[in-house]
């Protein structure tokens, strides 16, 4: 059986999914679906935040923050660790520098 599927999935999206081991914690086809997911929501919250830059004040980091903090709420959707991930995607599709997202970090 070939897998036909075209699109290339980050290792730094794999590692939300792997154990200490390099081993998937759930089935590659969720997998897929998570970083369709978090892959689309990312892109769709360029525009949003290319719009809101001109009517909101505060930093680059200072928005990436909210934006994390609102995508960690239980009802946006997705886990807490691809809230971080969708906000440092979003970061990179900005080419804004990401501020530290977690404590910790």
């Amino acid at each position: 059986m070939s897998d036909d599927y075209q699109i290339h999935i980050p290792p730094s999206f794999f590692a939300l999914y792997t154990d200490a081991r390099q081993r998937l914690t759930e089935p590659l086809a969720l997998v897929r679906q998570r970083y369709e997911v978090c892959e689309d929501l990312a892109n769709h919250l360029v525009d949003h935040v290319m719009n809101r830059t001109f009517h909101v004040q505060g930093s680059e980091p200072d928005l990436l923050w909210r934006y994390h903090q609102g995508l960690r709420s239980p009802d946006s959707g997705v886990s807490p660790a691809e809230a971080t991930w969708v906000v440092r995607r979003l970061a990179e599709l900005l080419g804004w520098d990401c501020p530290a997202l977690d404590e910790g970090e």
